[in-house]
């Protein structure tokens, strides 16, 4: 994913999902594409960005902390939350913050 996402006026929540990758591939890709089309759907989402290199960092944007809770327990969440568990990181870290303020560079 390459753009920047377009969020609302603060304030609204970030879910920080910064991961190191496994060397199985099997499925990372096509689930990942998944989970951002499934996000997308969830009532609360805002927007998504992601990067990778040596250490991959997803920031999902959510309007409040139930539609972050939601999402952690949508079902077909839960069974790539377990397969990444088990096949593609080995190490993550999850942070929730709140976004007090933004800004943005438009250039002319």
């Amino acid at each position: 994913m390459s753009e920047i996402a377009n969020t609302p006026k603060p304030p609204y929540y970030a879910v920080i999902f910064t991961s190191h990758r496994t060397e199985d591939d099997h499925g990372y890709a096509k689930m990942a594409a998944r989970m951002v089309e499934l996000a997308t759907q969830q009532p609360g989402f805002l927007g998504v960005e992601s990067a990778r290199e040596s250490v991959g960092i997803t920031v999902s944007y959510w309007a409040d902390l139930q539609s972050i809770k939601a999402w952690k327990e949508n079902a077909e969440h839960a069974i790539a939350q377990e397969l990444g568990k088990n096949m593609w990181y080995s190490l993550y870290k999850t942070r929730i913050a709140k976004v007090e303020r933004d800004y943005k560079f438009i250039p002319w």
